[in-house]
């Protein structure tokens, strides 16, 4: 019987023979198993809602927090849009085998740049199993192959999952071996799989602050990693109330336990009057609970309806992946920024201003991988930058940053034509 290291071993040593095959399957080939995936999905969502319903079984018996539990979670919804998302992926332009930047040299040599897939990519992830088929329907399109490991809590839906790409896949006419998922969930082997460099080209963590940090001092092939998505939005003095309220409750409401949810609130203190009542009467509705500091307490603690709490120094710079926000009261735009640079996480920052001026002062000064004028930072996601689904979200500034997608996944090669030119 086979050890789970030789398991590993055989998984990462077939990834890469599929690596050199894959890269140059016809853009034709790599759609047609994309349209296979997506349907697949649908045709079997009894079989991968199942599997799904035994994880969240026992994350809930073993007390897993409720934004944990909303990430592993699938419904039919949640598949059907995970099968739009490959659809966008397969209907996207196939990135290999671009070439540009050519032009000729004076000793007639014609030198450029053409587009190539990375190779093998590993990527180690945590709860949500819906990144299983980003990760697949991506990778494949730029020509990839890719390792899998996802975490304990979502083992049966990532197997169902997994299974049902790899089907799709092999019938489409893809090599063999191009994806492989590692199911066995002991922790020594994502020190192996870290350890393959020779292998993997690129690994991507998706998780908790400890994994990342673990994968990045472990790691000997190159990481593309995110990290906590501490993400502000600033009410700028001459902001319009009406879209102010409307971004910051859809910012914190409409999905609490993702990554570019609403974190803090800093408004400034010419608005806080008018606009503190109006915009914590909106997320007192949603059921959201407010850490305030001292001047926006002073503001909002007659309105008895409101879960009001005084603001801790930890509440900034802090993800809550949940209903909890923190607001301040900030005298000036400099005031925000040097807010923001000081417990921002690099993710996702907003201001919203009817002053052009503030605005492009915000956007140009922000150090951030998305940085939104008068928008919720709830668009910060592959889908909604037209990249048909991500690998993840970099705060990183090398090689790629902001959501991953087809691009931030491939490589490039130079080329030359000559016509006998040989170097004097």
């Amino acid at each position: 019987m086979k050890t789970a290291t030789e398991i590993l071993e055989e998984k990462c040593r077939a990834a890469k023979a599929a690596s050199r095959r894959l890269a140059y399957v016809s853009t034709e080939v790599k759609n047609r198993a994309l349209d296979g995936i997506a349907r697949s999905l649908s045709n079997e969502k009894d079989r991968i809602l199942a599997a799904n319903k035994i994880d969240t079984d026992e994350a809930r018996a073993t007390g897993m927090g409720t934004a944990m539990l909303d990430r592993l979670l699938l419904t039919t919804e949640r598949l059907e849009a995970m099968a739009a998302d490959v659809r966008a992926v397969a209907a996207l332009p196939d990135p290999v085998g671009e070439v540009w930047d050519m032009r000729t040299l004076p000793n007639g040599l014609t030198i450029g740049k053409k587009r190539v897939p990375l190779g093998v990519i590993g990527v180690i992830y945590e709860s949500r199993p819906n990144v299983t088929v980003d990760i697949v329907s991506l990778c494949l399109k730029a020509g990839n192959a890719v390792i899998l490991r996802g975490g304990k809590e979502a083992l049966n839906s990532n197997l169902a999952l997994a299974a049902v790409v790899q089907e799709a896949a092999s019938a489409a006419g893809l090599p063999e071996g191009s994806i492989q998922f590692i199911d066995n969930t002991d922790r020594a082997l994502v020190s192996q799989l870290l350890g393959k460099s020779d292998i993997i080209n690129l690994m991507i963590p998706r998780g908790g602050a400890g994994l990342i940090k673990f994968v990045r001092e472990k790691a000997t092939m190159p990481v593309v990693a995110g990290g906590i998505g501490v993400c502000h939005t600033y009410i700028d003095g001459e902001a319009d109330i009406e879209k102010a309220v409307a971004i910051a409750h859809n910012a914190k409401v409409q999905r609490p336990t993702v990554c570019n949810a609403l974190d803090s609130l800093l408004v400034h203190t010419g608005i806080a009057k008018e606009y503190l009542p109006l915009v914590a009467g909106r997320l007192a509705e949603a059921g959201v609970e407010i850490h305030a500091d001292q001047r926006a307490l002073a503001i909002l603690k007659k309105a008895p309806s409101l879960k009001l709490k005084p603001a801790k120094e930890e509440d900034w710079g802090k993800e809550f992946l949940s209903l909890t926000i923190a607001i301040k009261v900030v005298g000036s735009l400099d005031e925000a920024l040097e807010h923001i640079a000081a417990h921002g996480s690099g993710h996702s920052e907003a201001i919203v201003t009817e002053n052009y001026g503030a605005a492009m002062r915000f956007l140009n000064e922000v150090d951030a991988a998305c940085v939104y004028a008068n928008a919720s930072t709830r668009f910060t996601d592959g889908g909604q930058f037209g990249l048909g689904a991500e690998l993840g979200i970099s705060t990183q500034k090398m090689h790629a940053r902001g959501p991953l997608g087809l691009r931030e996944i491939t490589s490039y090669k130079w080329i030359i034509f000559g016509s006998g030119q040989v170097r004097p």
